[in-house]
């Protein structure tokens, strides 16, 4: 279940969205380019990517400076793979706008940098070890989107078995699978701890990262300005 749009049109173009698209992907580009020198993608991960035991190591000695903090932002805009960022970048092209529009571009940023904080204290409370990926701030804003439309109808790639056909499903049903999806891959890799490691997926970023969005939506929807919302699938 892949979805690539949906029919909830904005009435202006989403900046802080398209922002954030923007920088993931020329990241990923120099995250590419430095694939031709030897050691130095190595280098780049270690210093920006979220290193829960590293991180609590240095609050505990005390030697902690700017540059603890600085990955639990950074890792948000890090990718491990074409696929990785392909799927992430779609989900926030599809959802993103509608929660900027709905929440405002700057309480919008905000929203989207808190989830992935969260997620990713989150993640590494459940699991310790390094992670990045801009996976638990986007489901936040999943969360968001459900909340604030769940009844827009969004276009949605459907894999049965050999056959593949576009149907037009509730966001409702469309985040309620990923989450349900994501909720039982998260209790295997506690059963099943290679299961993590075996296909580097941070489940418990998601869920910490969607939870979060529950939550910071309502604080910050009512924080908008009543003319900017829009009452469309509320």
């Amino acid at each position: 279940m892949i979805p690539f749009s949906d029919s909830n049109p904005t009435r202006g173009p989403a900046i802080v969205n398209r922002l954030l698209l923007f920088v993931n992907i020329v990241v990923w580009l120099y995250i590419v380019s430095l694939q031709r020198t030897p050691g130095a993608l190595e280098a780049f991960y270690d210093r920006y990517a979220f290193d829960w035991s590293r991180f609590t190591a240095d609050l505990a000695s005390g030697a902690w400076s700017v540059n603890t903090f600085v990955p639990l932002v950074t890792h948000m805009f890090l990718h491990g793979g074409w696929l990785h960022i392909i799927g992430n970048m779609l989900y926030l092209w599809v959802f993103g706008d509608n929660v900027e529009e709905r929440l405002g571009s700057g309480q919008y940023l905000l929203f989207y940098l808190l989830c992935g904080v969260v997620a990713a204290v989150g993640q590494g409370i459940v699991s310790p070890g390094p992670m990045l990926g801009a996976s638990g701030a986007i489901a936040g804003v999943l969360a968001a989107y459900l909340v604030l439309f769940p009844g827009a109808r969004v276009k949605t790639l459907i894999f049965l078995g050999i056959f593949i056909t576009v149907l037009q499903l509730p966001a409702i049903v469309v985040i309620g699978f990923f989450i349900v999806i994501q909720i039982l891959d998260a209790f295997v890799s506690l059963r099943l701890p290679g299961h993590v490691a075996s296909d580097q997926v941070a489940y418990f970023a998601h869920l910490f990262g969607f939870f979060a969005g529950l939550v910071l939506v309502f604080v910050l929807r009512d924080r908008t300005p009543r003319g900017t919302q829009r009452s469309r699938y509320g």
